[in-house]
């Protein structure tokens, strides 16, 4: 299993259904990779994108339990 499906895992928990295009929209365009490309040191951004982005769809508390974890992730 490659890193971003660590991810999409993650995001399902929190967006059911919308995760994987979520999480891969937030590592293409915001982290300029493609998702299999993913590695543990572009973890820290990525969270910080998922708290951005993820505000906007389900609020902050929420959003900031799915960077913790994002973040969290090996």
């Amino acid at each position: 299993m490659v890193l971003s499906d660590s991810a999409i895992a993650v995001a399902k928990q929190y967006m059911g259904p919308a995760a994987e295009k979520f999480m891969k929209r937030q590592i293409k365009e915001h982290l300029g990779l493609e998702p299999e490309d993913l590695t543990a040191d572009k973890l820290p951004e990525l969270a910080t994108w998922c708290l951005t982005s993820g505000k906007l769809v389900m609020g902050e508390d929420k959003a900031k339990e799915l960077a913790e974890k994002v973040k969290a992730l090996k």
